[in-house]
């Protein structure tokens, strides 16, 4: 009779999953809804420790922690005083199911393992530990050098993108600026010295707002990334014909909201947006008037730390430039500012909007109001 046990090929062990929570800034709930999701796991049957959490003093997360497994932390000599860690060693010998773990971009203090603690959880991985962690965007490598030009602060510790892309699931965790600010103001994010200072860097509307944008793009394109992955190793029909997005830039005040809805649109497409203006062919910007040149540039950066592509068009014609570039690129939403004007107005100079709608007919427009600008 045959053996047909040398024909058995060992199962190849399942890869540990990683689930990482991404927010717009500190205070959003990263750390709250990690500690929701493991007690529902417990309750599931599911081994779950805690490796590291920062409560950062807020009640409400420390008392979340409630019946949950606690891994002591380490204590590490530091000069003349004494630190304390994530104890890896500890969590690899306990070899729970899933283990949670704050603070992905946190340096570690010099003495420890690994330098960053973002090693430390792929470690964790590598030895088949499920791991639950929360980070930023602020602190994507990415987008490190453009949010801190935005937030007029240094971000230090960075974590590499390609961590998204080891990750199983990204969570977007997510809530309105003012909430957030809400929240700051009554002292749930910092101790109440440090308020008023944050409500006027970091916490900056536009600031966050920016951030916000940031956070729901990224997750909105690992999603669709990952989708189109998934359709493709299992040999299925590619999904149709991916959305396109087009703001069409100006030098008047206010066109940042055009790019913030731009942005928001192409962030629940998962897709790629270009922000495009158009100059006359002998136009030189540099030499005409100096503050609508400066609104420009300012325009176009935050275009592009929103993650659009610039795209400067040179035509006599403005709705002509527009309507050739949108039927060559296949653009399928458009947004469009709006200053008040009057019927003479339109009459003598005509509208690019109508002209816009008039050509290209299976594009959806969005018209959004923006402030006229003052002479």
């Amino acid at each position: 009779m045959r053996d047909l046990s040398t024909d058995i090929t060992p199962a190849a062990p399942e890869l540990a999953k990683l689930r990482i929570y991404i927010g717009a800034a500190p205070g959003v709930g990263k750390t709250y809804q990690m500690l929701e999701d493991a007690h529902l796991m417990k309750k599931q049957g599911i081994d779950v420790v805690i490796g590291l959490i920062e409560s950062h003093g807020r009640k409400d997360t420390q008392d979340l922690v409630g019946d949950l497994e606690l891994i002591p932390r380490r204590a590490i000599p530091y000069r003349s005083v004494v630190l304390e860690e994530m104890d890896l060693d500890g969590i690899l010998a306990r070899h729970p199911h899933t283990c949670i773990v704050d603070e992905l971009a946190h340096t570690n203090v010099p003495g420890s393992r690994n330098r960053k603690r973002y090693e430390d959880v792929l470690e964790l991985l590598d030895a088949g530990i499920n791991v639950m962690t929360a980070v930023n965007v602020q602190h994507l490598e990415t987008l490190n050098d453009s949010v801190s030009r935005s937030a007029d602060t240094q971000i230090r510790e960075t974590i590499p993108d390609s961590l998204l892309k080891r990750a199983d699931e990204v969570v977007n965790v997510d809530v309105t600026v003012e909430e957030l600010r809400s929240r700051l103001k009554q002292g749930k994010i910092y101790a109440p010295d440090k308020v008023e200072q944050s409500l006027a860097n970091f916490f900056r509307k536009g600031n966050l707002s920016m951030l916000r944008e940031l956070a729901l793009r990224t997750t909105a394109e690992e999603v669709g990334s990952r989708a189109a992955e998934y359709r493709r190793s299992q040999g299925l029909e590619q999904a149709p014909m991916p959305e396109k997005v087009m703001v069409c830039l100006s030098p008047r005040p206010g066109s940042e909201r055009l790019l913030r809805v731009g942005a928001r649109i192409a962030g629940r497409l998962a897709t790629n947006w270009y922000a495009v203006r158009v100059e006359s062919p002998d136009e030189d910007a540099r030499h005409g008037d100096a503050e609508e040149y400066q609104r420009m540039e300012e325009h176009q950066r935050l275009a592009r730390e929103l993650g659009a592509q610039v795209i400067v068009l040179k035509d006599k014609n403005v709705a002509d430039a527009l309507i050739e570039f949108a039927q060559q690129e296949g653009i399928s939403h458009v947004v469009f500012g709006q200053s008040a004007r009057s019927r003479f107005d339109i009459l003598l100079r005509g509208s690019v909007i109508n002209r816009f709608l008039a050509e290209i007919r299976d594009a959806t427009v969005q018209v959004v109001p923006i402030s006229r600008a003052k002479r």
